[in-house]
């Protein structure tokens, strides 16, 4: 299919009717049905082809990798929440956590050890803010922004051992290559670094949001909040969710498979990359970061369930709970499986292709990293892709800049900048709705609310990204 302008319809269809309705799966599940359609334009072969695409990109790599860790994760909640890890670590900080301040710099300081990938950070830390949250008077909103405001924008400033540096190296190298630019992709990649500079403004939003800000209505969000949840629930005798009500309380039951699996996450990565090149940090960077972080989780839950044996655990029980656990991602794991499809859909129908032609020929030659990080930004809240906008986006940024004789490393910051916009921002990325899942929030009600944040710090980064462009060329 050519780059026409048709490309575009299923992404304006996704948010309108993900508004109406107040679920992502419906207007996910509308625009696929419709660009389906418009590719084969007849009602029975445009079934054939929604379906071909679900069940081709589901059972790609990656994605069932994926789909694997984020069940495989929750199944390992649920199996510490069972034993009482959850509780237990509630418990031990319950002495030094007094406040919603001090609630939210566990949340920060935690970012240290699960820096490694974004889901991985949201589901291992929104159980623990959960049942707090009654407690200290929080909404499940300011919790969640200040686990997202850490998560994505964190791990995409950070050159090692996470899911994302071997990607975001690989689209640079690719794109330097096609214009015969001889240089080292990850040390470009490192000096970019700075320039993202949305990461770097959303972060200082997020520590405002949780330290500085004070909401009149913040109580009596709350107190509509805590009226939806069942008497006692939420106590931190009883820890949300805990299944039954006598759960023993055991920290180490979530300390030890959590510092084990983050260990062997960094041990794996060094293991994995070593084989194939020489040198410390060329280790992390070529190591396979999805495949190793599955590894880690496979042993790390192996561990977890002998260790949960050995203190009289019965196994079936671990079995049933860890099923519970998995089973709460159901939705997310099909909502992935919808946002995939239409992503490799519209690329088909020539959305990419479309987006480069009629880009290229009118971006002022010294405003190219502005402009690219709004539009990129666009692109990324419809998509609700990082990744998709950074391999889109990445190639025409590079021939762009270079073509011009300006600096590429602000334009590289501007598409890693849009990417981690719409990551963060977009009601369809996969981090918003598997934190809304973990969190029990509206995914649309959410995605409204977080983004007045989301534009304040995309209008700095629009600023900063023009006063570049006028000392860095």
């Amino acid at each position: 299919m050519g780059t026409s302008w048709l490309s575009l319809i299923p992404f304006i269809i996704v948010i309108p009717i993900s508004i109406l309705t107040k679920q992502i799966q419906p207007g996910l599940f509308a625009a696929l049905l419709v660009g389906s359609y418009i590719k084969t334009p007849d009602p029975l072969e445009s079934i054939k082809t929604m379906l071909s695409y679900i069940v081709n990109n589901l059972v790609k790599q990656n994605n069932i990798r994926i789909i694997l860790f984020l069940y495989m994760f929750a199944g390992l909640i649920g199996i510490i929440k069972m034993a009482g890890g959850i509780k237990g670590f509630v418990h031990l900080v319950n002495n030094r956590i007094k406040s919603k301040k001090g609630a939210m710099l566990l949340t920060w300081f935690s970012t240290i050890g699960t820096f490694s990938d974004p889901d991985f950070r949201i589901v291992t830390i929104s159980p623990i803010m959960k049942a707090l949250k009654r407690r200290l008077k929080m909404t499940s909103k300011e919790i969640g922004f200040a686990i997202e405001a850490t998560s994505n924008p964190v791990v995409a400033l950070i050159p090692v051992a996470t899911a994302f540096v071997g990607y975001m190296v690989s689209i640079i190298s690719i794109a330097l290559r096609q214009n015969g630019i001889k240089e080292m992709a990850y040390a470009v990649y490192i000096r970019s670094i700075p320039f993202n500079f949305f990461s770097f403004a959303l972060i200082a939003v997020g520590i405002y949001y949780s330290f500085f800000k004070h909401s009149k209505t913040s109580q009596a969000k709350w107190e509509n909040e805590d009226s939806d949840v069942e008497t006692g629930e939420g106590e931190l005798e009883e820890c949300y969710r805990a299944y039954e009500k006598d759960t023993p309380a055991k920290p180490w039951n979530l300390i030890l498979p959590v510092s084990s699996i983050l260990l062997l996450t960094l041990f794996l990565s060094w293991w994995d990359g070593h084989l194939k090149v020489n040198g410390f940090f060329n280790a992390f960077l070529n190591t396979d970061a999805l495949g190793v972080m599955l590894e880690a989780l496979l042993i790390g839950v192996i561990f977890t369930v002998l260790f949960f044996m050995l203190q009289g655990f019965k196994l079936s029980k671990l079995i049933s709970h860890f099923l519970k656990g998995g089973n709460e991602l159901m939705s997310v794991i099909i909502m992935l499986s919808l946002i995939w499809a239409l992503s490799a859909l519209t690329e088909d129908m020539g959305f990419s292709k479309y987006i480069t032609n009629n880009v290229e020929g009118w971006i002022p030659h010294f405003f190219i990293a502005p402009v690219l990080f709004i539009i990129g930004s666009v692109i990324s809240y419809f998509i609700g892709s990082s990744w998709g906008t950074w391999g889109m986006l990445m190639p025409l940024g590079i021939t762009l800049a270079h073509k011009a004789g300006v600096n590429i490393l602000p334009v590289i910051g501007a598409v890693f900048a849009s990417g981690t916009f719409g990551a963060f921002a977009s009601p369809l990325s996969d981090n918003t709705v598997t934190l809304c899942t973990m969190l029990d929030i509206p995914v649309m009600e959410y995605a409204r609310w977080k983004l007045k944040p989301s534009l304040v710090a995309a209008g700095i980064t629009v600023v900063l990204f023009t006063a570049t462009a006028f000392f860095i060329r």
